[in-house]
């Protein structure tokens, strides 16, 4: 078997990457997973692109929690991205910490991390990286990119940028631009982070996280991901149990009284055991700079003029954080470039999540759209 193929891969690219930032990353470090079989023409590649704090391991095991790949319900053989016909990459972006470069990783010139001397990095940044992974494992064309909410973005991001290395895209509940209110929820998280007293100024490596501030962080995020729908109808006004097992009360103090609060608390501690702060800086920072009419003159339809690609575009009814009319305006502009596209909303009451969660209706459109060819 090709050594650059299989789960938990790290290549160390020497190629330098000018960003859009100015700076230029003069060699950088991509981790990686493949799954399948690359067939004899190279043409049967897709490319799963991960969400703000997702990763590579898309479908096989988490090595820090042991839980299953977060899209491991569709990838797989006879599941709807189908590893009997095709070869799945996933690679964890530039600016994460799962072993891509990022603030985490060893600045050469000074034997230390990185920390806030990273440059800051945008979602074509990403993309262009990812191009270059391509280049190292012999891949001129792609068969699909696929990726909801953060991925989605890079996904849109191959149509405009990388037009002619594409064949297919897939983008699932996201947009095209961070609205006011996007970027509103990432600064209240940014500053939560950056008022640790842990935070000293990103230079944290060598003592206590800021764990506070990044649970704090996670929690307001984790919000947005769900529903008023899906959190009443999972936990409604419902108290905590006492330790006694005993039914809840109100204590009439500031602990979690209530079953949500529970929750959010929960996530927040669980995040902080495998992410970095300063990469939530760094990514989040991406996402609100991302603005793809922006980049092609302000004119949305701009950005899909040269792509030869056919778009997918998936939206959910309950997802306020990237809604529907988002997805319409991204399927008005590939009209107007005349770019083949196809869109659905789909029902669900579990908000921008959903297209992690179990959905049959979603793996029919998968299925269908991969499988057909143009």
């Amino acid at each position: 078997m090709d050594s650059r193929f299989g789960p938990d891969r790290r290549v160390t690219l020497d190629t330098p990457l000018a960003l859009d930032g100015g700076a230029v990353l003069d060699r950088i470090d991509i981790a990686y997973e493949t799954y399948g079989t690359l067939n004899p023409a190279r043409d049967n590649a897709v490319l799963i692109c991960h969400a703000l704090t997702g990763d590579h391991h898309v479908a096989s095991a988490h090595p820090r929690t042991g839980k299953p790949g977060w899209w491991s319900r569709m990838i797989g053989p006879g599941k709807p991205i189908d590893l009997d016909k095709q070869f799945v990459i996933c690679s964890n972006v530039l600016g994460s910490c799962m072993g891509s470069s990022g603030p985490a990783s060893i600045d050469p010139a000074t034997g230390r991390p990185f920390a806030m001397r990273f440059p800051v990095l945008t979602i074509r940044d990403m993309v262009r990286a990812q191009g270059m992974l391509l280049d190292h494992l012999g891949i001129e064309r792609l068969r699909a990119v696929v990726g909801g909410s953060m991925g989605g973005m890079q996904a849109l991001s191959w149509g405009a940028t990388l037009p002619d290395r594409v064949e297919a895209v897939v983008v699932i509940a996201s947009t095209a631009r961070h609205s006011a209110q996007n970027i509103a929820f990432h600064e209240v998280g940014r500053q939560a982070i950056m008022a640790d007293p842990n935070w000293a100024g990103g230079e944290y490596y060598d003592g206590a996280a800021p764990s506070a501030g990044l649970s704090v962080a996670r929690m307001a995020a984790h919000i947005t991901y769900l529903s008023e729908a899906g959190l009443t109808a999972k936990f409604g006004r419902k108290l905590q149990a006492r330790a006694d097992g005993q039914a809840g009360s109100k204590t009439f103090g500031f602990d979690a009284d209530f079953q949500v609060e529970s929750y959010l608390r929960h996530q927040g501690l669980a995040f902080t055991d495998r992410f970095d702060a300063n990469s939530y800086l760094y990514i989040t920072r991406a996402l609100d700079y991302f603005d793809l009419a922006e980049e092609h003159g302000g004119i949305l339809a701009n950005a899909f003029r040269a792509t030869k690609a056919r778009f997918c575009i998936v939206s959910y009814d309950t997802d306020w954080l990237y809604p529907t009319a988002e997805s319409r305006s991204i399927v008005h502009a590939l009209n107007a470039a005349g770019a083949p596209a196809s869109f659905v909303e789909l029902s669900s009451p579990f908000g921008h999540d959903a297209f992690l969660l179990e959905s049959p209706d979603l793996d029919r459109v998968m299925r269908g759209f991969l499988e057909a060819r143009a």
